[in-house]
């Protein structure tokens, strides 16, 4: 046997999901209590998260979006977050960065203003013209393939707390243990499918673990509102007298 092979044995032997469907597909079982719910909203961060949550939209029967994260990064040390920019322009900031480095406010709204720009390009591209989503009161399940530091998914969570949805749900595939907790994601509820140790990073547990690409986040948003539409029609047939 390769050395090539041999690695794929061993990957195999230990990876918990085949690809990012089966991951959703095997979330989806976990998150039945939200099916045929007219309060739900399912949202992924892209790219990554959309296809899992296509499958636990399909299986729930709730509407799919996308809701996109950017974070600031210190000036000359761009791997810091000083806080992240979010779908509809929500801004949070990590106070503790900002007043620690003592980093003025026209720098903050600069490295904002250069990511709102690709924030609304990203936004262009995956959600074309259809409007930004309505939180407002509903029961949103944000899903990413999988949580390592979970410092995107926390940033997100914050941006939509802003929003006033009804109840806010992390749900993930795969994460590790320390992050697996709804009170430092400030969330209602956590569902973390499996909390493997050691965790080594997310890819680790899938077999196919390949990029997502731009084009697969349009297809898929299109199928789900397809879906979603079809499924509006029938509700409404069925309740016709």
């Amino acid at each position: 046997m390769s050395a090539r092979n041999g690695g794929a044995r061993r990957k195999s032997e230990v990876m918990i999901y085949k690809d990012r469907i089966d991951a959703g597909r095997q979330l989806a079982t976990r998150l039945s209590n939200y099916t045929n719910r007219d309060d739900v909203l399912i949202l992924a961060l892209p790219r990554g998260g959309v296809p899992v949550a296509y499958e636990v939209a399909k299986a729930l029967r709730a509407p799919l979006d996308i809701f996109l994260v950017r974070k600031l990064g210190v000036p000359g040390h761009e791997e810091l977050a000083m806080g992240a920019i979010s779908t509809g322009g929500v801004r949070v900031l990590n106070d503790d960065v900002v007043n620690y480095l003592g980093i003025p406010g026209e720098v903050i709204d600069a490295v904002a203003a250069d990511e709102l720009k690709e924030l609304e390009r990203r936004e262009r591209a995956y959600r074309g013209d259809r409007p930004e989503p309505d939180v407002h009161g509903k029961t949103v399940i944000l899903i990413d393939d999988g949580l390592a530091t979970g410092s995107t998914m926390r940033a997100a969570a914050a941006a939509l707390r802003q929003k006033n949805p009804a109840r806010l749900i992390v749900a993930v595939p795969v994460s590790a243990s320390q992050t697996c907790d709804e009170y430092r994601m400030g969330v209602d509820e956590i569902i973390c499918a499996k909390t493997p140790e050691p965790f080594l990073g997310v890819g680790q547990w899938y077999l196919d673990f390949s990029q997502t690409t731009d084009e697969e986040v349009r297809q898929l948003l299109a199928r789900a509102e397809a879906l979603n539409v079809s499924e509006t029609e029938d509700r409404e047939l069925a309740h016709t007298p």
